[in-house]
C-alpha cells in the first residue's frame, strides 16, 4: 500500500500585483497551477533558472507567503486552513535552511542561543539541561563539537556556518527541511561536505528535504526525485538519474547542455536565456526558445502528462525525446 506523501502541492498559483500611481495594475504570475508531491524520507530537487518561481514556492511551502489559489497539504493537513495557533505549533515539523550562511545567523548570539531559539514553538517547554543536550547532540551530528557552542558566527568558516544553520533547522526534529540554494554560496569542496551531510541526515534521521537550486550537478549528487520549473510552471518531473540521463522536455535538455563540461570547451554553447515576464497567455511559455516548437505550442498550453512510469513532461512533442524515438534530435 502506497503511503501518503509528506507534502502535496495542488494547483498552486501566486500572483503579484504592482499598482502604479498612473495606469492599470500589472500582474506577475510567479507560480502557474503548479502541482507536485514529495515522498517521505527522500530528497526532492527543484531546479530552474533564476526567476522561475523556486523561492516563491519555498516561501509558500514554509507558510511565509500565501498562494493566490491552490492547496498546500503537509502531513495530511491543509496548512492555510489551520488556525494561527495550530499553524504555529505545526511549524516545528517544517524548517528552512537559507542560501546565505553569513546573513542567516544572528551575529550577536552564540551558537547555543541560535540553535535553542526555534524550541519556543514546542507546546511543552524543555528544561535548560534538555536544550543543552540537544544542542550538543546536533552540533556533533553536523560535524562540530560541544566546545564550539559558546562561539559566535563570525568565528566560523562559511561551511561551518551552514552546518550551524542545518543544525538549527533540525532542532525541532522536523519532518521536512526546505533548503533554498543552501550550498550556492559555498566553495566546491565545502559544497561536497554539506551535500554529504544532507545525505547522512536523510539516511540516519529520516529527514525529508525539498532541495531548491539552479545547479543540476548539485541535484544530481543528492536528489532521489527532481522537478524542473520554467516561468512558474512545472515542465518535467521524475527520478533524478532518469531525468538527467534522458530529459523528456526541451527545457531540461537545455539546462543539461548548459552545465559546464570541459570536453565541450570551445564548442557551441547552449542558447542564452531570454528572460521575459511570466507567461499568462495561451500556449507554451518555452515556445520562443524551443527547437521543437510547432504552431500548436502558441495556442495550447501543454499539460503535464505521464510518458513513462514516474516520468512526467509538459510538452506536446515529448515523445520525440524518448530514448527509443528515431526523431530524438529532429527540429520542428
Amino acid at each position: 500500500m502506497k503511503t501518503q506523501p509528506l507534502l502535496d502541492l495542488r494547483m498552486l498559483r501566486r500572483d503579484y500585483v504592482r499598482r502604479p500611481f498612473f495606469g492599470t495594475p500589472q500582474v506577475t504570475r510567479a507560480l502557474n497551477d503548479l502541482s507536485l508531491t514529495v515522498e517521505r524520507g527522500t530528497i526532492h530537487g527543484i531546479v530552474g533558472e533564476s526567476g522561475c518561481g523556486k523561492s516563491t514556492l519555498a516561501r509558500i511551502v514554509m507558510a511565509l507567503d500565501q498562494p493566490t489559489s491552490g492547496d498546500v497539504i503537509f502531513d495530511g493537513e491543509e496548512l492555510f486552513r489551520l488556525k494561527e495557533e495550530e499553524l504555529r505549533r505545526k511549524r516545528r515539523d517544517f524548517q528552512m535552511v537559507f542560501q546565505d550562511p553569513f546573513g542567516s545567523l544572528d551575529p550577536r548570539q552564540s551558537v547555543e542561543q541560535i540553535l535553542a531559539e526555534p524550541l519556543h514553538v514546542l507546546e511543552k517547554p524543555l528544561k535548560r539541561s534538555e536544550i543543552r543536550d540537544r544542542v550538543v547532540a546536533l552540533l556533533e551530528a553536523v560535524g562540530l563539537n560541544a566546545g564550539q557552542a559558546k562561539l559566535r558566527p563570525h568565528q566560523f568558516s562559511g561551511g561551518q556556518r551552514q552546518r550551524i544553520a542545518i543544525a538549527r533547522a533540525l532542532m525541532t526534529e522536523p519532518k521536512l527541511v526546505v533548503a533554498d540554494e543552501a550550498v550556492s554560496a559555498l566553495d566546491l569542496s565545502v559544497q561536497a561536505q554539506v551535500l554529504n551531510l544532507l545525505l547522512d541526515l536523510k539516511e540516519q534521521r529520516g529527514v525529508t528535504f525539498l532541495f531548491i537550486t539552479h545547479n543540476l550537478a548539485v541535484v544530481d549528487c543528492v536528489a532521489d526525485h527532481v522537478s524542473v520549473m520554467y516561468r512558474g510552471r512545472l515542465v518535467e518531473s521524475g527520478p533524478a538519474q532518469a531525468v538527467f540521463q534522458s530529459p523528456l522536455h526541451p527545457y531540461t535538455r537545455l539546462l543539461a547542455e548548459s552545465e559546464p563540461d570541459i570536453s565541450r570547451f570551445g564548442g557551441r554553447s547552449a542558447p542564452a536565456a531570454r528572460h521575459a515576464p511570466a507567461d499568462t497567455s495561451l500556449g507554451c511559455a518555452f515556445r520562443d526558445r524551443c527547437p521543437l516548437a510547432i504552431p500548436r505550442c502558441a495556442v495550447e498550453p501543454p499539460a503535464l502528462r505521464v510518458l513513462q512510469p514516474s516520468r512526467l513532461s509538459a510538452c506536446h512533442r515529448a515523445e520525440m525525446l524518448l530514448p527509443s524515438s528515431p526523431n530524438l534530435s529532429s527540429p520542428a
